[in-house]
């Protein structure tokens, strides 16, 4: 049963009286590098195309983890003839989603969660289906589905206990928001029983889409040519690195570079936009530091080089054989260690692994990856295994079965939306 809420009816209010902060909160973000110049209009729900005609899916994805996870479902539903507009909302995934959109497939940002903007945004579009990536819960888009009748499924949906506990406290806004989803696919048996408590109506365990998708992609000669430039030297990454990560990895090599003279060092922070900064401390502590967005190489003098390029980790896990995941040595909860698995890299990681415990536990009881407390115990770790090349292929190999054998997510979800998918077609044909 859909219930209302006054706490959700109060929020539709105030955004809607506030849409005018909300124009001002984007030409803010514009000057700040956050917002694409030439779609801002996209952000206020003004279309940066016409729709196609047809029946239309739309499946949004809040940044690039979300985007990524779902598009192996977005090349499904386009080879069923289904047209399908990608959201997301950070100038990274676009710039990675257009890169990889199937034909038949469109991105668009998606607008602020304000009335204004929604109403135009749908009024366009007219989506037959729309499917929400995780656990992106905006109450006004959800409200005006559910008043326009188009149906909402959440995919991939995830909830934390973290998350789960905030929304304990506006119970009757959670169950407002959750019982106008058509269905519920949970990641796990912990997110879909979360769900359930809070109001959803129709909830089953799909699994991670994400061990689904391929492996991000490379140019094969662009490999050959860093694999030629790098021979013979041992390497390890630290991926998706946020600050204090940085120094840490500075600190590493430093201290690994007495007994691996020609250790080559790569970074590449979360956030691009940092390169300059990271690279300007590697220099102050004694390094030889370079970027690739400068178009620098890893030659033998580079002691560490800055990955802060868009769309090419693919490269850098095919470079390194040891990769240490961000997001974990600090509070931020882990970032996601499938990709780096898939390529056959040896894992490490800090304690702070709660955005993904279920992807760290496979891989971890497969020995695929290992613990570290700190960065001294980050360089015990790297120094063993720099030094046993066979255990680190060994580590690999056994985290790409590791979440190989978590595979399956796409089939289940494409089982549960296709009564959905009938629908949609019929409705088009009638």
């Amino acid at each position: 049963m859909k219930r209302g809420s006054p706490l959700l009816a109060g929020y539709r209010l105030g955004v809607s009286l506030l849409t005018p902060a909300a124009a001002g909160l984007l030409l803010w973000r514009r000057g700040k590098g956050k917002e694409d110049p030439a779609r801002l209009g996209e952000r206020r729900g003004h279309a940066g195309r016409s729709r196609p005609e047809g029946p239309l899916a739309w499946l949004h994805g809040a940044s690039i983890g979300e985007t990524l996870s779902i598009l192996p479902l977005v090349e499904r539903l386009t080879r069923r003839g289904v047209t399908v507009l990608v959201t997301s909302g950070t100038r990274t995934s676009a710039q990675l989603v257009a890169r990889r959109l199937p034909p038949g497939a469109i991105h668009q940002f998606v607008p602020l969660d304000v009335p204004l903007y929604v109403k135009r945004f749908l009024d366009h579009w007219r989506p037959d289906l729309a499917l929400f990536a995780e656990s992106e819960l905006w109450p006004n888009f959800v409200h005006a589905l559910d008043r326009r009748g188009i149906p909402l499924v959440l995919v991939n949906g995830r909830l934390s206990e973290r998350s789960f506990r905030r929304w304990m406290r506006a119970p009757k806004a959670a169950e407002a928001i959750l019982s106008r989803f058509a269905f519920c696919l949970a990641q796990s048996q912990a997110d879909a029983e979360r769900l359930a408590r809070l109001g959803a109506p129709r909830v089953a365990v799909a699994g991670n889409l994400k061990f689904d998708s391929p492996a991000p992609p490379a140019d094969p000669r662009t490999v050959a040519s860093l694999q030629a430039l790098t021979a013979g030297r041992p390497i390890w990454m630290a991926a998706s690195t946020h600050p204090g990560e940085e120094e840490a990895a500075i600190a590493v090599h430093r201290a690994l570079s007495r007994r691996y003279p020609s250790l080559l060092t790569i970074i590449a922070p979360r956030h691009p936009n940092r390169g300059p900064d990271i690279a300007a401390t590697a220099l102050e502590s004694g390094l030889v530091a370079v970027r690739r967005a400068d178009g620098m190489q890893p030659d033998r003098t580079v002691d560490l080089y800055v990955a802060d390029t868009i769309g090419e980790l693919g490269l850098f896990y095919r470079l390194a054989p040891v990769v240490f995941m961000g997001g974990s040595l600090v509070p931020h909860g882990g970032q996601n260690p499938i990709e780096p698995a898939k390529l056959g890299a040896a894992i490490l990681h800090g304690p702070h692994v709660h955005n993904f415990t279920d992807v760290y536990a496979a891989i971890d009881r497969a020995r695929g990856a290992l613990p570290v407390e700190d960065a001294r115990a980050l360089a015990a770790a790297l120094a063993q295994l720099l030094s046993e090349p066979g255990r680190m292929r060994t580590m690999g190999r056994a985290g790409t079965a590791a979440v190989d054998a978590l595979g399956g997510a796409l089939e289940r979800t494409i089982r549960a939306i296709d009564p959905f998918l009938v629908d949609l077609r019929a409705g088009s044909s009638s």
